[in-house]
């Protein structure tokens, strides 16, 4: 096929159509591996230093080599840029364990497989942005820190595809998760932040939250804009009550959520403090300073 995306595969190019793994890679057959969502806006790669290093710390927590530097990832995945001639795209990034037999021990995989993957992604189409969307609380907890954690960003997602599942059903855009103690974590696949009174509230990585890139940049933006921002403990109670609330993630980047659980989010529409985070964060997306350039 022509003009067919170029995918890499442990430092060669497959064209989309005949890029594969082995069906014996631990990654395939449970989920052993990590993986980064990196998004690059007009040429500039949106912090991929940081996403780098969040890959490099989960991979530390599973004790996975990755059989790169962080010097040669960043260069393999800009050259998978040039490769696809893409300025604007989402990128996945993937270690896998590696190929090994049909048992869990992963001594019998000799060495981590690195994909690279430049593509585009949507999240939520239409005007998410500019009217919110609608999410409940599901019934599947999120996995405790003690556990498959979601501060570890694993190829191990069940948790949250059996939350999407249930939105899904359920005629929703958006599940929440809850940790077993009762408090918010995340969504499925983003961070969530609540506004009341005009202060910011985002759940702490105890709940089994990710450190998200995303995430940390609003909440540096409520530092610089003198917005009160808190890591603290949300409940279902705080998310019904609070005057807004928003989703954060690479993919999604900020979209309000105006409606959980058939409860109203303040008035139903994005709120000022909202608004002001997203249209900073576009502005932090269009320096430079916060990428490498393709």
């Amino acid at each position: 096929m022509t003009n067919e995306l170029q995918v890499y595969i442990d430092g060669k190019y497959y064209p989309k159509s005949e890029a594969k793994i082995s069906v014996y890679d631990h990654g395939f057959l449970y989920g052993d591996g990590v993986f980064e969502g990196i998004r690059a806006y007009n040429g500039i790669v949106f912090k991929l230093k940081e996403h780098i290093n969040r890959l490099y710390r989960s991979a530390h927590a599973i004790m996975l080599n990755v059989p790169l530097t962080k010097t040669e990832l960043e260069e393999a995945v800009i050259n998978t840029l040039r490769k696809n001639k893409m300025n604007d795209s989402y990128i996945r990034l993937i270690v896998s364990r590696g190929v090994g037999d049909l048992g869990l021990d992963p001594r019998k995989c000799s060495r981590a497989s690195v994909i690279i993957i430049a593509d585009t992604i949507n999240i939520k189409a239409g005007n998410a942005k500019e009217v919110g969307i609608t999410a409940m609380f599901t019934w599947v907890r999120r996995n405790p820190v003690d556990a498959t954690t979601h501060e570890i960003k694993s190829l191990n997602y069940l948790n949250s595809i059996l939350g999407k599942i249930e939105a899904n059903a359920c005629g929703v855009d958006e599940a929440i998760c809850i940790e077993p103690n009762g408090c918010v974590a995340e969504g499925i696949g983003e961070n969530i932040f609540i506004v009341k009174n005009g202060a910011v509230l985002t759940p702490p990585n105890s709940t089994g939250a990710l450190d998200g890139i995303t995430s940390d940049v609003i909440i540096g933006l409520c530092e610089k804009l003198n917005i009160k921002i808190s890591i603290a403990n949300l409940t279902p109670f705080m998310i019904f009550t609070a005057d807004e609330a928003f989703f954060t993630g690479t993919a999604m980047e900020v979209v309000p959520i105006r409606e959980v659980n058939k409860r109203v989010i303040g008035d139903g529409k994005p709120g000022p403090v909202t608004k002001v985070l997203m249209d900073e964060f576009q502005k932090v997306i269009a320096n430079s300073q916060n990428g490498i350039k393709i």
